[in-house]
């Protein structure tokens, strides 16, 4: 490979580190093509990517920014999975991928600067989706309100009722 192409190749890394909300790194020695393409297929889905390079040319991408903490997991071929837009589907894409076996594994990643290890990962993969965590939220901000409206309707809604049951009683006692 020559110079400017390893410069076109690093500075085309630098640009989608600093796209990534996270970055993965696996091992994925033994994969099949099919297998590697499988990956791909689910990581596009996800909004991720796998991406190969050079450990050298990977870590001077990542020279001086929030994703040095990937620097002592390079060693030997590695596969870098970025994450672009929500950091859980694509670790539970990449924790899900039982297809390849031991073939592929997770070493550890980075999220928003932060260094993570392959539990961490799974931890990450484990929680709900974004949109369970948003309905929950709304819940919990609604539930206030409803019980307000709860207790305005209270006192109206037992006085329908009590009139209701005199009512009752007295078809009850004219029908006698």
């Amino acid at each position: 490979m020559k110079k400017a192409e390893k410069a076109e190749l690093v500075a085309d890394l630098a640009d989608r580190f600093s796209r990534a909300s996270m970055a993965v790194v696996s091992e994925y020695r033994g994969m099949t093509a099919a297998e590697s393409t499988e990956l791909r297929k689910r990581l596009r889905a996800a909004r991720g990517e796998l991406r190969v390079a050079k450990n050298t040319l990977v870590r001077r991408a990542i020279k001086q920014t929030r994703f040095s903490g990937l620097d002592p997991q390079l060693g030997g071929p590695v596969g870098l999975i970025l994450s672009f837009e929500d950091p859980v589907a694509v670790a539970k894409t990449v924790t899900g991928f039982k297809d390849a076996g031991d073939k592929f594994k997770v070493r550890g990643g980075v999220l928003e600067g932060k260094p993570l290890t392959r539990e961490e990962i799974q931890e990450l993969a484990n929680m709900p989706p974004k949109e369970v965590i948003m309905a929950q939220l709304l819940g919990l901000l609604q539930a206030p309100a409803s019980a307000l409206a709860r207790l305005i309707n209270e006192p109206g809604s037992a006085l329908a009722r009590v009139i209701d049951a005199i009512g009752k009683k007295a078809a009850g006692t004219a029908a006698s």
